[in-house]
């Protein structure tokens, strides 16, 4: 797009959103003599500059540009939304509002369909059988998956938001474990796997170690989510140390449903904390 042409579409988009130059800048962290400059044609913006406009206008950066979109460039969009590759401050706090509402719907969705699935891996582990039909078991490990690694994102986007990095790397550990884990279980239902027991304990010992560390970067949130965050720590390190023992896995097993209530409390929490921004921007949020 020429850049008068560019400029006069971020003026429309601007205006259809009623911003004044002044409140764009502010969500967009940008100086308003650049988007002065922008508006009027005189400069040919960088795309990083344009991607943090089209974010605070609610916008893509292919609608600003007039780029067609093709099933590549849908794809890669979305797969550079999923993995959170632009800077925060590209990013308006409506962003994060509305991927942490599906993080923690999400959450919900895997709490629900939890007990089903702990119902059939105690038969699949402990009797090698499974209590489902096949086509229901697999369905509810999918939906499983899904909805664990999107939960999961949500506490990225918090150690994001944050900057616990500690986190942000265990969330996405999480991620893979599940991934993992859930995969093997369903191709373990058509072959004879003298595995099972083995990669049982396997996930187990992982798990709770994974949960131990998720509980010290959980209680680093405290001071940001209150007591949520505090019992969700301790919770998570009490049965950490549960699973790992093995010995009383079932105890630590019992301890992730309160964990879990917890934890889309915390995400709920985290998305008033963002509304209560004004204006509606990210700067000082993770002081």
């Amino acid at each position: 797009m020429k850049q008068p042409e560019l400029g006069k579409k971020i003026l429309e988009l601007r205006i259809a959103k009623g911003l004044t130059q002044e409140e764009l800048v502010e969500k967009c962290n940008i100086s308003v003599r650049t988007i002065q400059r922008i508006e009027a044609g005189e400069v040919t913006p960088r795309s990083h500059t344009l991607k943090a406009v089209a974010a605070a206008l609610d916008s893509e950066f292919s609608e600003i540009v007039n780029k067609k979109h093709t099933f590549i460039d849908l794809a890669n969009e979305w797969i550079e939304r999923f993995l959170l590759n632009d800077s925060v401050t590209a990013k308006s706090s409506d962003f994060f509002i509305k991927e942490l509402n599906i993080a923690g719907i999400s959450a919900i969705i895997c709490f629900v369909i939890g007990f089903l699935e702990m119902a059939s891996d105690y038969f699949l582990y402990n009797q090698n059988r499974i209590i489902f039909s096949t086509p229901f078991f697999i369905l509810v490990k999918i939906i499983s998956t899904i909805s664990y690694i999107f939960y999961q994102r949500g506490f990225i986007i918090i150690g994001m938001l944050y900057k616990n990095h500690l986190l942000k790397l265990v969330a996405f550990i999480f991620m893979i474990l599940v991934a993992f884990i859930n995969s093997y279980e369903i191709i373990s239902i058509f072959t004879e796997s003298v595995e099972r027991t083995f990669i049982g304990y396997f996930f187990s010992i992982t798990l709770g170690v994974l949960c131990i560390v998720a509980g010290v970067a959980i209680l680093k949130l405290k001071k940001h989510v209150g007591k949520a965050a505090k019992y969700d720590g301790m919770l998570l390190i009490i049965g950490g140390c549960c699973t790992v023992s093995v010995i009383f896995n079932l105890i630590g097993w019992i301890l992730y449903i309160p964990i879990n209530i917890l934890e889309i409390i915390i995400l709920f929490k985290v998305v008033v904390n963002l509304k209560k921004q004004a204006p509606s921007t990210l700067n000082g949020f993770n002081s």
